[in-house]
């Protein structure tokens, strides 16, 4: 790894190589806007962080100081923009994404318009704009550098995405694809059938995946728990989120709640005045 690298690129990078050439990557989805939480989350140890802006709770509005605390953990954080648009991968990279996942690709020309969004003329159309530029005591990475880490997971999770897979992947821009089991279900007429009770809907992550790694290329999965990640890292993938944040902190709060539930009453310390 190059001196010089970023902290989003260091991160992106090794969600490019590391899960392609050796182990899988695990991470942690994220809903919640908080910075404490985002800094909480990134000190784990596990291989990524995706701040959702498309189904989760945090705005652009709150992402700059998500990004910060992450950062001030030691890395910067995946992003899902809520749409595939230029002006929203541009703000995600320009406040210190690592990587942007592009939801509901379905097709070569909007595939390369995302991949357009991420690097800077001549390979693509990113304006030039350093948001941290007058605020960090540090020199702005150069245009090579910023085209070279920069990261873009398209999202394939309809019955046209899936038909124009092998084209999307094909393309030098797109770094990988993040599949959305739930819409791709949902679009291909399986409604919320699952992997684990269809065969179909698992055909259907199975041809991405292999499509993916068969490139070299991030073979990303939204996972909804640990069994499914285990499940499909064993099948292939690459990048996998394990947990939801909200869903860890109700988990935890239950098991508490649970282990007080059977308490005797009148066993309680006393209060002690001060």
């Amino acid at each position: 790894m190059e001196a010089s690298m970023t902290v989003a690129g260091a991160h992106a990078e090794a969600l490019r190589a590391g899960g392609v050439t050796a182990a899988p990557t695990f991470g942690v989805w994220s809903g919640l806007a908080d910075p404490a939480v985002a800094e909480l989350l990134a000190s784990s140890a596990l291989g990524f962080v995706c701040v959702d802006l498309q189904h989760g709770l945090a705005t652009f509005s709150e992402l700059p100081a998500i990004v910060q605390a992450m950062r001030a953990a030691g890395r910067a954080p995946v992003v899902r923009v809520p749409w595939n648009d230029a002006v929203s991968i541009m703000r995600a990279l320009d406040t210190g994404a690592a990587a942007v996942i592009v939801p509901m690709v379905n097709a070569v020309a909007e595939a390369e318009a995302a991949a357009a969004a991420f690097r800077f003329p001549p390979e693509g159309g990113r304006s030039w704009g350093p948001m941290w530029g007058p605020i960090r005591n540090e020199p702005v990475p150069p245009v090579e550098q910023q085209n070279r880490e920069a990261l873009c997971l398209v999202m394939i999770e309809t019955a046209d995405g899936v038909a124009n897979a092998q084209e999307i992947l094909d393309l030098d821009g797109v770094d990988g694809v993040f599949i959305g089991p739930n819409d791709l279900a949902l679009d291909c007429g399986y409604g919320r059938a699952t992997y684990r009770d269809s065969d179909e809907v698992a055909e259907l992550i199975q041809g991405l995946v292999d499509l993916a790694t068969a490139r070299g290329k991030v073979a990303g999965l939204y996972c909804s728990d640990v069994e499914m990640a285990r499940d499909w890292a064993g099948r292939g993938a690459t990048m996998l989120s394990a947990c939801h944040d909200a869903a860890v902190l109700r988990g935890a709060l239950d098991a508490v709640a649970a282990e007080l539930s059977d308490t005797p009453r009148g066993v309680s310390a006393p209060v002690r005045a001060y």
